[in-house]
C-alpha cells in the first residue's frame, strides 16, 4: 500500500507569524545594542541612545495610538498572528518595559561613566558644585524664569492642555500664597524657546565640558518659582499623544488646506503614554493619569531624564571626532565626471549610484544641468521627503523660470513631513510649477525623476530611479541605491506613471518596472512561485532579498510553500520581520538576518535565481500590506549585467557576509548577534567605505 499522504500545512495558521507591532519593537533592542557596543565610538553609542527613545515616540505616537484607537472604536481586527488587541497591548508593554530599562542602565551604568571618563560631564542637581550651582542659579533666573509660566492647580486654574512631548514638571507644594489658598500641586510647563541641554562655561567646576538637562534646573530651583511656597517634590513627566492625521481624502475638496487645520490640532490629540520620573509618588502619577485619561498601564517611569532623547544634542554640539565615526569623502562611480554633458554620458551607459558611499551631488547636477540645457522641455518628480532647504526643489523652481514644464507629485501625507510638504507645495505652485498631490487614498512613494530632451528629431527620456528619498542631509546617511538610465522602455514606463498620477488615468500596462497596486504585488509572487517550481523540477532555486520590513501575510506564505519545495531563501530584513525561519518542515531553507550600522540601511533589492538567468529589482517598496497594496511604487530591474552583478554584491552577498553588525532571527522572533567564528571579521558597511569611499 502507498504510504499516507502527510497532512496539508495550514501557512495562515497563526502561530507562523509574528507580530507586526512586537517585531517593530524589537528593532530597538537591536540600536540599543549599538549603544551599548564598546567597539563603537563614544558619543556614536549616545546617538543610537538618543535614536531608541525616538523610534519609541514614534512607535506610541503611530502604531499603539492606532492600536487603541481602533480598539476603543470596535475596529481592531488581529493580524495573520491572531493576537487580540487586549494580548498585544499587555505585551507591548511587557517588551517597552525591558527595552527602557535596558536604556536607562545604559545611560546610568555604561555611557554616563564613560563620557565622565572622556572629559564629557552630565551632572545631575545633587552633583553640581558650588560654582555650577552658582553659575546655573543666575542662568535660570536670567534665561528660563522670566519665559515660564507656572501653574498652580486649583478651581479657578484646571489642568492646562500639554502638547506632545514637550517636558513638564509636576511641583508638589506646601504653604499658603498670597490670597490664603493652600497649596498643593502646580504644574511647569517648559516652552520649546528653552534649550533642553545648557553647555557650561568651560573650566566651570572642573576641566572637560559640563551638560545640564533643562529638566534638572527645573527641579532644582522649583522654589524660584513659588515664592512663599516649600516645594516637597518636583517630578519630569512627558506625554506622548496620536500623531496620525485622520483625513477623509474622498470627502475634502483642497487636501492641503485639510491636512493644514488637522496639523493645528495634532499636538493635542489623544494621549497614549505618560513618561514620569522614577521617584514621582504614586498620588502625583495617578492625578497625571487620570487627567490625561490614561491607564496605569499606560504610565512609564523612566529611572533618568524622562526626555533622555535630548542627549543627541550632546552629540551634535561636541567636536570630539575621536570619539564620532571618521569623516568619509563620497565619490562619483567610475567613468561619471558631472563637469561634462552628464545627457551624452546616461545616454552611452547606465548609471548606479549607492549613497551614501557614493555622492549624491551626481542627482543634483543632473537637474542642475536639465533646468538651464535649452534642449530640455519638461521634468517630472516625485517628492516624498525632500527636506527645508533641498538644493533639488531650487533647481526645480529654476527650471521653471527657463520655461521648463516641470510636474512634481508632492505626498503630503508623509508621516511627520505634513507641514514641511505643505510648505513645499506652495513655494513651487507659486514659482509655477504644475504641483499634484498623487492619488487618492494612495501614498505616492515612489521615487522618480523624468527629464524630456529634445535630441534632433525625436524626443528622448532620461530617468533618474532610487530606492530612497529625494533627500540631501538623508542621502548622507541611509543606504540607498540610484539608477540613472536613457533605456527607452524604462523612460516609457516612468512617463505612464506620471501620466497616471497627475491625468488620474486608466491601468496602464507598463514594460519594464513592476506598479504598486497594480503589478509588483502579483510580480513578486510570480516570481516566488517560480522559484518554487524550479525547486520541485530538482532545478537550482534561490531567492535573496533586501527590505526594511516583511509583514505581508501572502508573500510570507508563498516564501513558506518556496521553502517546503527546498528554495534557498536569504532575507536581509533591516526592521520587523513577521516571518518565522528555521522552523522544522516549513521555513527551515529560509534565514533572516538584520543589518544595523553607522548609516540606516534603506535599499531595498529583490533577487530571484531564475534558473541561471537571475532577475534583480531594484525598489521603493518592502514586502508590506501597505507598499503593496494601499501605495504608488515602483520596481525596476537593473539591466546592465555589470551593475546588476555589482548591486548583487555590494548588498547582498556583502549583506550576507556581514558578522560583525549583523542580527540573527531565530523562529521564536528573537535575536541574536552574528558572531564571526573561524571567519575573518566582515562589517557590510566598513566594507563598502572602504572599497568607494575615501
Amino acid at each position: 500500500m502507498p504510504a499516507p499522504a502527510a497532512p496539508a500545512i495550514d501557512l495562515a495558521a497563526p502561530t507562523l507569524y509574528l507580530s507586526r507591532e512586537l517585531a517593530a519593537l524589537e528593532f530597538n533592542f537591536r540600536v540599543l545594542g549599538l549603544a551599548r557596543d564598546t567597539t563603537v565610538p563614544l558619543l556614536e553609542r549616545l546617538h543610537f541612545l538618543s535614536i531608541v527613545a525616538s523610534n519609541l515616540d514614534e512607535f506610541f505616537e503611530v502604531k499603539v495610538a492606532m492600536l487603541k484607537h481602533h480598539h476603543a472604536h470596535g475596529s481592531a481586527a488581529p493580524g495573520p498572528d491572531g493576537l487580540a488587541p487586549p494580548e498585544l497591548l499587555a505585551r507591548i508593554r511587557a517588551r517597552v518595559q525591558a527595552l527602557i530599562g535596558a536604556q536607562f542602565a545604559t545611560w546610568r551604568e555604561d555611557l554616563r561613566p564613560q563620557l565622565a571618563q572622556a572629559g564629557i560631564h552630565v551632572p545631575t542637581h545633587g552633583e553640581w558644585t558650588p560654582p555650577q550651582r552658582d553659575w546655573l542659579r543666575n542662568y535660570f533666573e536670567r534665561e528660563v524664569l522670566p519665559v515660564l509660566s507656572p501653574l498652580g492647580l486649583d478651581p479657578a486654574h484646571p489642568f492646562p492642555r500639554i502638547l506632545n512631548k514637550s517636558l513638564n514638571v509636576a511641583v508638589v507644594l506646601e504653604g499658603r500664597d498670597a490670597f490664603g489658598h493652600e497649596g498643593h500641586m502646580a504644574l511647569v510647563r517648559a516652552p520649546r524657546s528653552l534649550p533642553r541641554i545648557i553647555r557650561l562655561p568651560a573650566g566651570l567646576g572642573g576641566t572637560g565640558d559640563h551638560f545640564v538637562f533643562l529638566a534638572e534646573l527645573l527641579e532644582a530651583f522649583a522654589e524660584l518659582m513659588f515664592p512663599g511656597f516649600t516645594v516637597a517634590g518636583a517630578y519630569p513627566f512627558r506625554v506622548t499623544r496620536n500623531s496620525e492625521l485622520m483625513v477623509e481624502e474622498a470627502e475634502v475638496d483642497n487636501l492641503a488646506e485639510a491636512l493644514s487645520e488637522e496639523l493645528v490640532g495634532r499636538g493635542y490629540a489623544r494621549p497614549v503614554r505618560l513618561e514620569i520620573s522614577a521617584d514621582c509618588p504614586p498620588a502625583i502619577a495617578a492625578l497625571l493619569t487620570r487627567n490625561f485619561e490614561l491607564e496605569a498601564t499606560d504610565v512609564y517611569r523612566c529611572d533618568g531624564p524622562v526626555n533622555i532623547i535630548r542627549a543627541d544634542l550632546i552629540w551634535s554640539q561636541l567636536d570630539r571626532p575621536e570619539l564620532k565615526y571618521p569623516p568619509f569623502t563620497p565619490q562619483l562611480p567610475a567613468g561619471l565626471n558631472t563637469a561634462r554633458d552628464m545627457f551624452a554620458q546616461i545616454a552611452r551607459q547606465d548609471v548606479l549610484l549607492h549613497h551614501p558611499y557614493q555622492s549624491f551631488t551626481a542627482v543634483i547636477e543632473l537637474l542642475r544641468q536639465a533646468s538651464r540645457d535649452p534642449q530640455v522641455l519638461a521634468i517630472k518628480q516625485t517628492l516624498y521627503r525632500a527636506g527645508d532647504d533641498s538644493p533639488l526643489v531650487d533647481l526645480l523652481i529654476d527650471a521653471a523660470h527657463h520655461g521648463k514644464d516641470i510636474t512634481v507629485v508632492i505626498e503630503l501625507r508623509a508621516r511627520f513631513d505634513e507641514a514641511a510638504n505643505i510648505r513645499l507645495a506652495t513655494r513651487l505652485q507659486e514659482a509655477g510649477v504644475q504641483v499634484v498631490y498623487g492619488v487618492v487614498g494612495y501614498k505616492t512613494h515612489a521615487k522618480m525623476l523624468l527629464i524630456v530632451r529634445r535630441e534632433g528629431d525625436v524626443l528622448r527620456r532620461y530617468a533618474h530611479l532610487a530606492t530612497g528619498n529625494y533627500h540631501q542631509i538623508n542621502s548622507r546617511t541611509y543606504t540607498d541605491l540610484g539608477l540613472m538610465t536613457a533605456n527607452p522602455e524604462i523612460g516609457e514606463d516612468v512617463h505612464k506613471v506620471f501620466q497616471q498620477l497627475s491625468g488620474l488615468g486608466p491601468r496602464i500596462a507598463l514594460k519594464r518596472l513592476l506598479h504598486s497596486p497594480f503589478t509588483l504585488y502579483r510580480g513578486v509572487l510570480e516570481r516566488i512561485e517560480r522559484e518554487t517550481a524550479l525547486a520541485q523540477a530538482g532545478k537550482p532555486a534561490r531567492i535573496v532579498a533586501k527590505l526594511n520590513a516583511l509583514n505581508e501575510a501572502h508573500v510570507i506564505q508563498a516564501l513558506y510553500r518556496a521553502s517546503i519545495a527546498g528554495v534557498e531563501i536569504d532575507l536581509i530584513v533591516r526592521g520587523a520581520c513577521t516571518l518565522r525561519p528555521g522552523m522544522p518542515g516549513i521555513s527551515e531553507h529560509i534565514r533572516v538576518r538584520s543589518i544595523v550600522g553607522r548609516f540606516l540601511e534603506h535599499s531595498r533589492v529583490y533577487w530571484f535565481g531564475n534558473a541561471g538567468a537571475p532577475e534583480l529589482y531594484c525598489a521603493s517598496a518592502d514586502w508590506m500590506e501597505r507598499n503593496l497594496m494601499r501605495r504608488i511604487e515602483i520596481a525596476f530591474p537593473i539591466l546592465d549585467p555589470v551593475l546588476a552583478a555589482r548591486v548583487f554584491e555590494e548588498t547582498l552577498a556583502n549583506g550576507l557576509a556581514d558578522n560583525t553588525q549583523a542580527w540573527l532571527l531565530a523562529a521564536d522572533g528573537s535575536y541574536r548577534r552574528a558572531t564571526q567564528g573561524d571567519h575573518p571579521p566582515h562589517s557590510a558597511q566598513q566594507n563598502l567605505l572602504d572599497k568607494l569611499c575615501r
